[in-house]
């Protein structure tokens, strides 16, 4: 599937839904090292949710762990869960 066709079948599955995504998978806490996040950071402010680009320049991380990543640290759904989980620690 090329590029293009890829962005249409992205665009075609999500206006279809809500701003929140449904998802009967728990997502486990994804730790990054300081470097790491101080990475993805830079990387954001630079090139926006370009997960993949900011993916190649982290060592051993895929895209789909870095947007999980970035969602659970920023996401207001999961303030909650990033609290209880501060505070066990």
């Amino acid at each position: 599937m090329d590029e293009r066709a890829r962005k249409q079948a992205k665009k075609s599955s999500t206006s279809s839904t809500d701003s929140e995504e449904v998802s009967s998978i728990e997502w486990d806490v994804i730790t990054m090292t300081e470097q790491e996040e101080d990475l993805i950071y830079r990387m954001y402010r630079l090139v926006g949710d370009r997960w993949d680009l900011i993916a190649g320049r982290v060592p051993g991380r895929k895209a789909e762990e870095i947007e999980r990543f970035w969602i659970m640290r920023h996401g207001e759904a999961y303030a909650e869960k990033r609290n209880d989980f501060n505070s066990k620690t």
